[in-house]
């Protein structure tokens, strides 16, 4: 059996180590370009059958898909892609959603998105949603 003053002797040692160690390097953030991660927002199941609904329960709006090319950067953690047309959701829609503050919903194409406002950073894609 060992002697219990080395078990504190070692967590002693553990403990200065994280003392000694920048913020930066306890929160996992270097020195680089990377961004701090945030936690992602999604659209809720519920709250995705909701944006279906109503969706399906209007005419046909004749919009039609966004090329391949394009359609493939519309992906959860991107950004918009730089002119592309977007539409912002109507307010009927947006009444029955009660979207996280700083977030916004937006047709583009046949595609719904949840976009963080101030970045413009895609955080959910609903595709096919508008007929």
């Amino acid at each position: 059996m060992r002697a219990p003053h080395r078990t504190a002797g070692a967590a002693a040692a553990l403990a200065l180590t994280l003392v000694c160690l920048a913020p930066a390097e306890i929160l996992g953030q270097g020195r680089g370009n990377a961004r701090p991660e945030t936690p992602a927002v999604t659209l809720s199941v519920e709250m995705q059958g909701l944006v279906r609904d109503f969706y399906a329960s209007r005419p046909a709006s004749g919009l039609e898909a966004l090329p391949p090319g394009t359609r493939k950067n519309l992906a959860r953690g991107k950004p918009l892609p730089p002119g592309i047309a977007k539409k912002t959701a109507p307010p009927e829609l947006l009444s029955r959603l009660h979207l996280p503050v700083g977030y916004e919903l937006v047709e583009v194409g046949l595609d719904v998105l949840l976009v963080e406002a101030a970045t413009g950073v895609i955080q959910d894609v609903l595709m096919d949603i508008i007929r």
